[in-house]
Order: C-alpha cells, then sequence, then structure tokens
C-alpha cells in the first residue's frame, strides 16, 4: 500500500469513527432517556424476545447481522465488511462507555425525535459516504440499493426502520415510542440523504438567446462550465436558433443569470435542478456508490 492510499484509508476511517462516535452520542441523548423507539434490527430482537423470551435481543442482533456482513462482503467488498465491524463495534461500545460516564435527562419527546433523528442521520451520513454502514438494517438498506439504485438510502432506511417500529409498537401494546420514532426516522432519512447527495447539487441552464456566441465565450471562459449546443426551431416563427445547455455548481447561478442578462438582457433563461451530475468537474462515477 502506497503513501497516497494508506493516507486516504485512514482519513476514510477516522470520518467512520467520528460518525460512530455521534450515532452513540444520538442514542444516548435523545433515544435512550426517552424511550423513543429507534427501529432497526434490534426493535426487530426488541419485539420478537417479547413472543419468544428464550431469544435474547443481543444473540437475535448477532444471529442476524452474521448472514448480512456475510452477505455484504459477498456483494460489496470486503472493506464494507471491515469498516462495518469497526464502526459497528466502536458505536456500541461508545454507547456503553458514555451512559457509564453521563445519564442525560429526559426532555421534550418531540424536540428528542426531530433532534435525535437529524443527529443520527448526520452520523450515519458521515458513515455511509466512506462505504461503511453499523450493521443491521443500515447493512440490509445497502445491500437493497443494488437492487433497487434509484431509491436514496434515506428512503430505503425508512422503509425498512417503518416496518421494525410498527412491530415493536404491536409487541409492546403503545404507539407513542413508535410514532415518536416515526417523527425520528423522518428526520434521519432527510439528513442522511442531504449529507449523501446534497452536498452535490448542481443546476442545468438552456439558453436562448441572440447573443450566442458571446455567451458561450462568457460561460467556457469566465465561469470554466462547458456548454452544449442543442439544434432548435421556435414553434411560432419558425426560426432555427441555438439553445446553450449548461451544467453548473449551485453556488454559480448568480454569476450566470447576471452574466447571461448582462450580454443579452432579452435571453430566454431556464434553471432547473440537477440532483446528480457525472462527469468532468463534477462528480466521478463509482460503480457501488450510493
Amino acid at each position: 500500500m502506497n503513501t497516497q492510499s494508506a493516507k486516504k484509508l485512514l482519513t476514510s476511517y477516522l470520518w467512520i469513527t467520528m460518525g460512530s462516535l455521534l450515532y452513540a452520542l444520538a442514542f444516548n441523548w435523545f433515544y435512550a432517556p426517552n424511550q423513543i423507539a429507534l427501529g432497526g434490527i434490534t426493535g426487530l430482537g426488541q419485539a420478537i424476545h417479547t413472543y419468544i423470551p428464550f431469544l435474547s435481543v443481543g444473540l437475535f442482533v448477532l444471529l442476524v447481522n452474521i448472514p448480512l456482513f456475510l452477505l455484504g462482503w459477498r456483494f460489496i467488498g470486503g472493506h464494507l465488511l471491515a469498516s462495518s465491524l469497526y464502526a459497528m463495534a466502536l458505536s456500541s461500545l461508545a454507547m456503553d462507555a458514555l451512559n457509564l460516564v453521563f445519564s442525560f435527562p429526559a426532555t421534550d419527546p418531540m424536540l428528542a425525535a426531530v433532534c435525535g433523528g437529524a443527529l443520527l442521520g448526520l452520523a450515519a451520513g458521515l458513515i455511509f459516504s466512506k462505504g461503511a454502514t453499523t450493521g443491521g438494517t443500515d447493512l440490509i438498506a445497502r445491500l437493497m440499493k443494488l437492487a433497487l439504485p434509484w431509491l436514496s438510502m434515506g428512503k430505503v432506511l425508512l422503509a425498512v426502520d417503518v416496518t421494525a417500529l410498527l412491530l415493536v409498537s404491536a409487541a409492546y401494546g403503545s404507539i407513542n415510542a413508535a410514532l415518536y420514532g416515526l417523527v425520528a426516522q423522518v428526520a434521519y432519512s432527510y439528513v442522511t440523504d442531504t449529507v449523501l447527495y446534497g452536498l452535490d447539487k448542481a443546476k442545468v441552464a438552456y439558453i436562448i438567446t441572440q447573443q450566442t456566441d458571446p455567451v458561450v465565450e462568457a460561460l467556457t471562459h469566465n465561469l470554466g462550465r462547458g456548454v452544449t449546443l442543442l439544434h432548435g426551431q421556435g414553434a411560432w416563427s419558425g426560426q432555427e436558433k441555438y439553445v446553450l445547455m449548461c451544467a453548473f455548481k449551485q453556488r454559480q447561478i448568480v454569476a450566470v443569470r447576471q452574466m447571461v442578462k448582462e450580454l443579452d438582457p432579452d435571453a430566454f433563461l431556464i434553471v432547473c435542478d440537477a440532483h446528480e451530475v457525472l462527469g468532468r468537474g463534477f462528480t466521478r462515477y463509482k460503480k457501488n456508490a450510493l
């Protein structure tokens, strides 16, 4: 392993460490003292233990995670197995250690659900972004993503964990813990998606102008963005014209708008959100990307 690869691996594990510690903090600070259902494999274990007392929650979690990690190793690779085992072990140990050092007091359940879900989503997003999981439903969602690549990780996690929350609610005969848990899961899903995908937001502009060459020159040289010329024709006038298509970073929207309007005040400008842009100047394609 060369120096660059070692540095990249070390940086990856530093982020996974930060995410795992935040994961433990979110659980101990917001979930545990307010009795908010967390869902996931742990939630399923709680529900099943209610009906099958001799099957402990810990044993259930272990039995379910072993085949999940083997599937992860088979379909995603050894890096996911090692990093996920690290994240799962660190977050679990951190939960117990933090609980021994300090006990967080209970707070307003709704506030705890929103803040806890958001902090847990931040932690999960950091862990997922480095190719790891915390095991359980996180790993299930990661494997499901292979079969359903068009779904976001947050949405897959929400579907899996809501199922667990409903089972926990039925097992305990209490709907409140599950409802607060559902609120937390929505916040968790949103923040996870924001961490994984929100930082890569881009825009696409379609520009119809009489000043084609000056606009192209400004976009390519002043902003360093590529421009594609699309052949178009006005439906009413029948006049043939170019439609300029340009993808750019979200922070450049003001500069693009100002530049186009200064060169041609009558230009027709359409700006659309681009969820993902792959290519030079944006994100590189990765086969197993989330």
